[in-house]
């Protein structure tokens, strides 16, 4: 597998090199923490997962959620989705995701959290 570096400042106090999946995490971590449109000057960068949190969790509005996350991910060259599982919950969705890197034989499950109340995505 290629290496990949990069930079990160977010909960690190000494060590702000990342590598790999904990670079591809983070990358992906940032990109869903902003809504679509909301960058300036870079109208397709973000999500429209912040609108779907809000919206009543009916079959349709998953699927929406679903499509949402597959666009993400084909968004960056570095992982290729497996598949993407939706879960509505109490306070937000839950988005399950099995992602391999490229190129690899390596497959990641990452749990992702878009809560309502603090409007944050969130690895769990």
């Amino acid at each position: 597998m290629a290496t990949f570096i990069g930079f990160n400042t977010v909960n690190q106090y000494k060590k702000f090199t990342l590598t790999d999946l904990q670079l591809i995490q983070r990358d992906l971590l940032n990109f869903v923490n902003i809504r679509q449109g909301e960058l300036v000057g870079r109208p397709d960068v973000g999500t429209k997962m912040w609108d779907l949190v809000f919206e009543s969790q009916t079959p349709n509005t998953i699927e929406e959620a679903k499509a949402e996350m597959k666009r993400i991910i084909s968004l960056d060259p570095r992982i290729h989705l497996v598949s993407v599982e939706c879960e509505p919950q109490l306070n937000g969705i839950l988005i399950e995701l099995e992602i391999q890197a490229v190129p690899g034989q390596v497959t990641e499950f990452l749990r992702v959290f878009f809560d309502q109340q603090t409007r944050t995505a969130s690895l769990i």
